[in-house]
């Protein structure tokens, strides 16, 4: 159950992140890989700034900064 809720937290975020930078998203199976990269790479930010987060609220903020900068950089790869 628990992966379950996690897979979907991560389509719902890179849906979000891939809308929140003026973009169509990527699809259901590239919007969910964004959401769940990028929920390890907004923990990983966070903890390098000592924030801390907690509950499904704080996974998700923590998810989803981490999907726009993850969508962020690969708009700005694929410009290059």
């Amino acid at each position: 159950m628990r992966l379950l809720g996690f897979l979907v937290i991560g389509l719902i975020v890179g849906w979000l992140a891939g809308h929140l930078t003026r973009g169509r998203g990527f699809g259901l199976i590239g919007d969910l890989i964004v959401g769940v990269v990028g929920a390890g790479l907004g923990g990983h930010i966070l903890g390098f700034f000592g924030v801390h987060y907690y509950g499904l609220i704080g996974s998700f903020v923590s998810a989803l900064i981490g999907a726009v900068v993850l969508v962020s950089a690969i708009r700005l790869i694929k410009q290059a």
